[in-house]
């Protein structure tokens, strides 16, 4: 569907049920597309969607970056004209502030943009009746913990296969 897992984790809850949760990133146009093939997988349990518009906030942060700019360049042409030592130091001082402000938006813009690309779709898979945790033993070995978390891993991708071959 052209997009991609974002995030994924695997755990136990407090009965012993696996768990993982995924997240992925699709394009706007493929959402509907994903939630029908990501249905299949299993019983669907609780659905929310939201959506947030950034466009506001993405036309602001263009127009602070022009006027940051701006302050940059106005600084700059003051360290051209500045004689003395003393005024060199302070103005460079408060150049590399504004330069970093600066960059500070920028890499909001960014991100602001890449988040107006892509859809978030999250998923939570669960075991269907899981078997009730055992005891735990009173001395655990090695061996013991090493298989729990083969089981654990082995389990996390089986489910991003199907994840993966449902997007």
């Amino acid at each position: 569907a052209g997009g991609y897992v974002a995030e994924e984790s695997t755990d136990r809850d407090a009965d012993g049920e696996e768990r993982s949760r995924i997240t992925f990133k699709v394009p706007p146009e493929e959402y509907d597309d994903v939630l029908d093939h990501l249905a299949g997988i299993g019983e669907q349990l609780e659905r929310d969607v939201s959506a947030q518009d950034v466009t506001g906030d993405v036309v602001d942060v263009e127009s602070r970056i022009e006027t940051q700019k701006a302050s940059v360049a106005r600084v700059r042409k003051l360290m051209d004209d500045a004689t003395a030592l003393s005024d060199v130091v302070t103005l460079e001082s408060e150049l590399n502030t504004r330069q970093a402000d600066l960059e500070a938006l920028q890499a909001r813009l960014k991100s602001l943009e890449s988040r107006s690309g892509m859809a978030t779709v999250t998923m939570e898979l669960r075991t269907p009746d899981a078997a009730p945790v055992e005891e735990e033993d009173e001395d655990p070995t090695v061996g013991g913990a090493v298989g729990g978390g083969w089981d654990a891993f082995v389990t996390m991708l089986t489910w991003i296969a199907v994840a993966i071959g449902a997007s």
